[in-house]
């Protein structure tokens, strides 16, 4: 059954998953148009940039997710200044991450497009997920007690964990391997500061 395109946030979804499997470079207009069922004419009528502003659209279309679903709920635990709504915010929104990446069955397409050759048309918001992620993330463990660099420390750690649980899961094609490395990092990330675990 064809899929129904009304508008160009109909098409989003669609092409995030054609650049996952086929990358930027081998993503073509006829792979993308086969995946959203839309010709070349109508793709360029909802992304007159082309390829690039469709990769565009997906990195922001992610970017607001985790900005929506993660990040703010790591920085309202944060302002709350309780310790323990920011422990539960931490496990909660590794939850949503586990969910997100479907267990590690799926890549992390920013993560992908940072290490692929066209990191540099998108380094921009690359990076901005990326530090938007650490930021928050140290924000709550730093409402948690933690000194501010050894939060900052245990937040870069932590996403450098998840991608690196990601790749490894998806390059033994062992989804529970994601799964236990991320429940090994969020015991690893509200572990007590004091060591009075």
């Amino acid at each position: 059954m064809a899929r129904l395109v009304r508008e160009r946030s109909d098409i989003i979804p669609l092409l995030g998953e054609v650049f996952r499997a086929h990358g930027y470079e081998g993503a073509s207009l006829q792979v993308i148009g086969a995946a959203t069922g839309l010709g070349r004419g109508s793709l360029y009528n909802f992304f007159p940039g082309g390829k690039e502003e469709m990769a565009a659209a997906v990195l922001a279309d992610i970017d607001r997710w985790f900005r929506d679903e993660i990040f703010r709920a790591l920085e309202t635990a944060a302002a709350s200044g309780d310790p323990h709504r920011a422990r539960a915010a931490i496990e909660e929104t590794a939850a949503a991450v586990g969910r997100y990446f479907r267990g590690g069955r799926r890549i992390c397409l920013v993560g992908a497009f940072a290490l692929d050759g066209v990191r540099d048309r998108f380094a921009a918001a690359v990076a901005s997920y990326f530090r938007a992620w650490i930021d928050a993330l140290a924000a709550a463990l730093d409402t948690m007690g933690l000194a501010p660099g050894t939060a900052r420390d245990r937040a870069v750690t932590a996403v450098a964990d998840i991608q690196g649980a990601l790749v490894l899961a998806r390059a033994l094609d062992d989804p529970g391997l994601f799964e236990t490395r991320l429940r090994a990092i969020v015991t690893a990330l509200t572990a007590d500061p004091t060591g009075a675990d």
